[in-house]
């Protein structure tokens, strides 16, 4: 008398681990191929606000014959401030709906008048620093 022995359905431990080794390769390719994108989209974001900021700020001054003081900051570009010399002057509503982070999170930095020109607008980038040896990765109005 033969015993006949019934083969159990499922998966081995070595298909298993075949299919966790495909998606681990998937995985790594994808991440390798995304990661460069994901840091140029943010850069990319940053130089279209900083060129928005900087189209408001430009119809700032032609309105008041003078840009926003650095104490001032962006701010002025949403609500007018106090020590308007022309109030009347100042646009309703202001002349940024909103005053965007940058794409890590931080406000934008504005000088007047700046290292680079009249003014400023600049992000401190990934790092979020600014100054000697830090501003590598910041991303300004001057390098738009």
């Amino acid at each position: 008398m033969t015993r006949t022995r019934k083969r159990e359905e499922g998966f081995t431990l070595i298909e298993l681990m075949v299919v966790i080794v495909i998606i681990g390769i998937l995985t790594t390719v994808v991440v390798i191929n995304v990661l460069p994108d994901v840091d140029r989209a943010a850069q990319t974001r940053a130089k279209a606000d900083i060129a928005s900021l900087e189209t408001a700020l430009t119809s700032y001054r032609a309105d008041h014959m003078a840009l926003p003081s650095t104490a001032q900051g962006l701010a002025a570009l949403k609500s007018a401030p106090t020590d308007l010399a022309n109030p009347e002057r100042y646009r309703p509503g202001g002349y940024v709906s909103r005053l965007p982070n940058d794409p890590w999170g931080r406000p934008y930095q504005y000088a007047s008048p700046g290292r680079h020109g009249l003014f400023d607008v600049w992000s401190m980038g990934p790092d979020g620093q600014s100054g000697p040896g830090a501003e590598a990765d910041d991303i300004g109005n001057w390098n738009l």
